[in-house]
């Protein structure tokens, strides 16, 4: 019996053991079913989106679409000009005698003058410049057409020594005085002189301006050959009378005139017309007119014979010829005035320039010394 109950104790231990262990697996298998199931979806946060307004105006005009303007049509071509064949020559009319005119500087001169010999070429189309007359041919043109010039008597004056009084008053009314001198001195067939301007300084006189003038004397009076002139602080220059190339041509500048008969320099004009005067006092009156060399060019000078006039100066009063050269707008630009004094050898005793920027500076002469006898 021992035996049997021992047996049933042993059965009930397995079938519990059986029983807990298919309730365990149970148990794993109702997690394992419980996790593999369907999961619920736990929906996230919508994600925040910032807006951006734009707020139109409540009356906006439509938009409007501009066509652009249609292209301009091609100009038409103009029409060629069809030239006309020039009209027959007609034969010149027969010359009439010209009349006969006082003998004067002409006019046609001045402009040839006044223009520089070798003016520089320039490119011009070959159509344009066909026509034209080589320079060569216009200047013989010129020189055939042009009057000739005034024959003067001349009569140098004698060799002397001329002091002057010089009073300036500036443009801006400053006033000051100084001292001129010209040195005359004339040979057989030559000259010189000189012109001295300047301030005095004690016993001394400061020359601002020296000018010279040397030549050759003849029919016509003074000839020119060289000029210097040498300002305070500047470089001395010089203008050259180039008798057989017939030129004018100066140290300061490139230009060139032609050398008319009877030109002269800033020096030697005042004896030229001394010599005039003193050659035939008949010859004062109307124009006379020149070509005067200066630094730089060449222009004409055409002085006027205003008249007989009397003048103070400190060697007493003088009867004078009064000559003026009025200004020339292009060429010069200031007035000259000259008394020739012909009790003196028609010295210049009086010299009146007025410049175009309203200087003036008179020289009156105040010392007359000859240096050898009048002839």
């Amino acid at each position: 019996m021992a035996s049997i109950a021992s047996f049933f104790r042993q059965r009930r231990r397995v079938l519990l053991l059986g029983t807990l262990t298919v309730l365990l697996h149970w148990l794993v298998l109702l997690w394992i079913a419980s996790q593999m199931g369907p999961r619920h979806y736990t929906p996230h946060e919508p994600e925040r989106v910032a807006m951006v307004a734009i707020v139109l105006p409540k009356e906006s005009a439509p938009l409007r679409v501009v066509a652009p303007p249609p292209p301009k049509p091609p100009p038409a071509p103009k029409p060629q000009r069809v030239s006309k064949p020039p009209p027959p020559k007609r034969a010149p009319p027969p010359e009439a005698p010209e009349p006969a005119a006082e003998s004067t500087a002409a006019d046609a001169l001045a402009n040839e003058m006044t223009r520089p010999a070798d003016s520089a070429a320039v490119d011009v189309p070959a159509d344009i410049a066909a026509p034209v007359a080589p320079p060569a041919a216009v200047n013989e043109l010129v020189q055939v057409a042009a009057p000739a010039q005034p024959v003067y008597k001349m009569a140098p004056p004698p060799s002397a020594d001329l002091v002057y009084k010089v009073d300036r008053v500036d443009a801006d009314g400053t006033k000051w005085n100084g001292e001129a001198a010209i040195g005359w001195r004339r040979a057989a067939d030559h000259y010189n002189v000189k012109v001295e301007i300047g301030i005095r300084v004690l016993v001394t006189r400061v020359n601002l301006e020296v000018l010279t003038s040397e030549g050759t004397l003849g029919d016509a009076g003074l000839a020119p050959v060289k000029m210097t002139e040498k300002r305070l602080r500047r470089a001395l220059t010089a203008t050259h009378f180039n008798a057989g190339d017939k030129k004018i041509t100066f140290s300061a500048s490139q230009a060139s005139y032609a050398l008319q008969p009877g030109a002269q320099d800033k020096a030697s004009i005042p004896l030229q017309l001394a010599a005039i005067g003193r050659g035939d006092p008949g010859q004062m009156k109307g124009e006379i007119a020149m070509q005067v060399a200066e630094e730089k060019d060449a222009s004409m000078y055409r002085f006027i014979v205003v008249g007989q006039e009397t003048i103070d100066t400190p060697l007493g009063p003088m009867q004078t010829w009064h000559l003026t050269r009025p200004p020339l707008p292009g060429s010069y630009n200031s007035r000259l005035d000259m008394w020739l004094s012909p009790e003196h050898d028609w010295y210049p005793v009086k010299i009146h320039n007025l410049e175009a920027s309203g200087a003036v500076t008179t020289q009156t002469v105040s010392k007359i010394t000859l240096t050898e006898n009048g002839s």
